[in-house]
């Protein structure tokens, strides 16, 4: 049994060396099989070594010592069938003490393995698609360990260029449609909104390893260190050379990009697939497939994201050592593009020409992921997580794209385009109407003001307060700092941030929301010994986390308090569900105070402290909280979810609950009234507001203050303008206390007989 890393890679080059015999004799593709899974046995010590190939879009049993010999090109499953079958489909790794214990066991009696217990697969990839399935099998039941296992991966590779040469499997595998010449609409997730119009332009080719073996390890070695210096000196290029200013989190973002590309455990690791015997590109390629793999089994969208990255620089050196250099971007965009790819990492995002490059259309993506950070502050909207997007689409193809409908247009008929042209004239229109009343006051026609203010979590978000003529912003969400850091953002760095933030906003307030993390939101730097929480957007987060650990609150304290020197500091708690959470985090800030004051330090003229109520739990301690609180800001997103127990972000569930029924206009109206009566300040942050029927409603249920995103001010602010309030209150304190059946349409035919704007 192989049990060292060290010996791991001596035995897969002693397995690849032995293939590497079998592959240059002169017998046909099944003897060179059958030789194949006789070798793998004798060196891994197991009892049955089984090859599976994709023919005819099954897995046949196609060669296997062990197993009953009569069951070969006999035994088929369909990919998603047995065990082997779902090792194809998921192109992951199985690893199992007890076979027939797994809830996807397939029994197949010709086969004879009812003998073995262990089971260990691993899929055998061509062009990122699992064209068969390499295993092993023992009569005890253990599992296999690691360094088998990478074993084993090494050589699938191998046998991936002995089958595809061989002509054994089929050319295309898996579900692969084809683009076609006919119009297509598909949707994904809007990322980056904005309308867009271009030719496809993909990102790169896609590049095929064609020698796996290597003749010379040394030779081999000295290609990738080579590849290595090249990359990180056009990465180094790139982090210097950013167009759109030097401060910002997405120049953080390169600088963690860049740390990922002086990584040495990543080059520790290519460097052993080559000392296995692989040459240079497939030992990218083999480190590469484990990183895939690794992603398939993420649920942390954050480590995901980071792991994209990698992902993306393994494609970069991969093309150096190949001398497949050639992108879209370094071929130059010859005229308005949708840029489609898998995924794209920031670096490569950066190297296109933003004059031609028009959008992107991902298949893969998230709103975390580093790229999307970047596109933001390069202005490019994009799709993500659209499927098949590459199978769908040919090079050349006319796009649509239109982000805010989830919508892009593919080949799109004469009457999609003249459709989509009266919308951007539309759009172009009202923005400019938009812009007119930037400096307007958002006032009702009888005279009653509503703040509109803005979200915000990146430096670059404050210059929308100028753009759009908000009254400030009034949440500014300091947890993307630390979400786009490979490490914890030091003090210094936090403060930088918030005096930044503070200075481009001038005499408009900004609301700091302390940080939420955890959760859904974890970081990989700040993992816990629980990490896997069933339920993490009610679990181990925001003030729940950031009261556990000190230090990381109070460096966040500190830095806000120096930050806000000589100006009123608005500082706001997330997640607060008794009001003891409130105090504490308000004690903490304030011993922080009194430790800056001992020193001397400048500090703020004067500290509003407020909470957000997502929690349904504190509206029932009102009484004992507002007392205590300079203003309260309500959380649409979280507490709907909370107050019917439905994720957000299920499927099935995200249109099922409505901000307008009558159970979250009658919880927002006893909160509202709560507030009036403590004279305490309360508004809304959340996608709510930011839509012009929702918003009529909070304001008619006594809402002074939104918080939206910079793209809702003006069809808000529109809407505010056009509004009489006394009739609009007894509109909705109408719908309050004699229920209608949709709340909603009441207040879409209230809007349209009292001329309210809603568009």
């Amino acid at each position: 049994m192989v049990n060292t890393p060290a010996t791991a890679v001596a035995a897969a080059r002693h397995i690849l060396t032995r293939l590497h015999e079998v592959m240059a004799s002169r017998t046909g593709a099944q003897a060179k099989l059958n030789k194949v899974v006789e070798i793998i046995a004798d060196e891994l010590s197991s009892e049955v070594c089984s090859v599976y190939l994709l023919r005819e879009g099954m897995l046949e049993l196609y060669a296997t010592r062990g197993l009953k010999q009569e069951a070969v090109h006999v035994t088929r499953l369909a990919p998603g069938e047995g065990l082997v079958g779902m090792i194809a489909r998921n192109v992951e790794t199985l690893n199992l003490d007890e076979a027939a214990a797994h809830p996807d066991y397939a029994y197949k009696p010709e086969t004879g393995e009812e003998l073995f217990h262990s089971f260990a697969g691993v899929p055998i990839v061509r062009r990122e698609d699992a064209v068969g399935v390499l295993c092993v099998q023992h009569t005890d039941p253990r599992r296999y360990e690691e360094v088998e296992i990478e074993a084993l991966q090494t050589v699938a590779m191998v046998l991936s260029e002995l089958i595809s040469n061989a002509g054994l499997v089929d050319e295309h595998p898996g579900d692969v449609r084809t683009a076609g010449t006919q119009t297509q609409i598909v949707s994904g997730l809007q990322l980056v909104m904005g309308m867009a119009r271009g030719q496809a332009v993909f990102h790169q080719p896609r590049i095929t390893i064609e020698h796996t073996v290597a003749e010379d390890v040394e030779a081999e070695r000295a290609r990738v260190y080579s590849a290595f210096a090249k990359m990180r000196e056009q990465i180094d290029t790139l982090a210097g050379a950013s167009e759109f200013g030097v401060d910002g989190e997405h120049q953080e973002v390169i600088e963690t990009y860049k740390m990922f590309a002086y990584d040495e455990g990543w080059s520790r690791r290519i460097n052993e697939a080559i000392e296995s015997g692989l040459t240079a590109e497939a030992a990218i390629e083999r480190v590469q497939q484990r990183t895939r793999m690794r992603m398939r089994q993420i649920d942390d969208p954050l480590l995901a994201d980071r792991m994209h990255d990698l992902e993306d620089l393994s494609n970069r050196l991969l093309r150096i050592v190949s001398g497949q250099l050639g992108t879209a971007a370094q071929l130059g965009l010859r005229q308005d593009a949708i840029l489609i790819a898998r995924n794209l990492g920031p670096a490569e995002l950066l190297e296109y020409d933003r004059r031609r490059l028009k959008g992107v259309v991902l298949e893969e993506g998230s709103l975390t992921a580093h790229v999307t950070i970047v596109a933001r502050a390069m202005g490019v909207p994009v799709l993500g997580r659209v499927r098949d997007v590459r199978h769908l689409i040919n090079e050349g193809d006319p796009i649509l794209m239109d982000v805010a409908e989830n919508r892009l247009f593919v080949r799109p008929s004469p009457d999609m385009e003249e459709a989509f042209d009266s919308k951007l004239v539309m759009t172009q229109k009202r923005r400019a109407v938009f812009a007119a009343m930037r400096d307007l006051p958002s006032v009702t026609l009888d005279g009653t003001r509503v703040e509109l203010m803005v979200n915000a979590g990146l430096r670059d978000d404050v210059g929308a307060l100028d753009v759009t003529g908000a009254d400030g912003i009034g949440l500014f969400r300091t947890e993307f700092q630390f979400l786009v850091s490979a490490t914890m953002p030091q003090r210094e760095r936090q403060q930088r941030l918030y005096r930044d933030v503070m200075e481009a906003a001038g005499d408009r307030p900004v609301i700091f929301r302390t940080v939420d993390i955890g959760g859904d939101k974890a970081l990989p730097y700040l993992r816990e010994d629980d990490a896997d929480e069933e339920n993490p957007a009610m679990g181990w987060r925001a003030m729940r986390l950031a009261l556990e650990r000190e230090g990381l609150m109070k460096a966040q304290a500190r830095a806000l308090l120096e930050a806000a020197a000589g100006r009123t500091l608005h500082v706001m708690f997330p997640m607060i569900s008794e009001p003891w959470e409130f105090e504490a985090g308000r004690d903490l800030f304030e011993q922080q105070r009194q430790w800056l004051t001992d020193r001397r330090k400048m500090l703020p003229v004067a500290i509003r402290y407020g909470t957000m109520l997502e929690v349904p739990a504190l509206a029932e301690v009102l009484d004992l909280l507002l007392p205590r609180v300079d203003f309260l800001s309500i959380g649409t997103n979280d507490l709907t979810q909370f107050l019917f127990a439905a994720d957000r972000a299920h499927p099935k569930l995200a249109e099922r609950y409505d901000w307008l029924g009558l159970a979250i206009l009658r919880f927002l109206d006893r909160v509202v009234r709560a507030c009036d009566a403590a004279s305490v300040p309360v508004g809304v942050c959340g996608e709510m507001g930011g839509r012009t029927l929702e918003a009529m409603a909070l304001i008619g249920l006594g809402i002074r203050r939104l918080s939206i995103t910079p793209a809702s001010v003006g069809p808000v602010k529109a809407m505010i303008r056009s509004l009489d309030l006394p009739s609009l209150r007894d509109h909705v304190t109408t719908i309050l206390r004699q229920p209608v059946t949709d709340p909603r349409a009441s207040l879409v035919a209230y809007a349209e007989a009292a001329g309210v704007e809603l568009n």
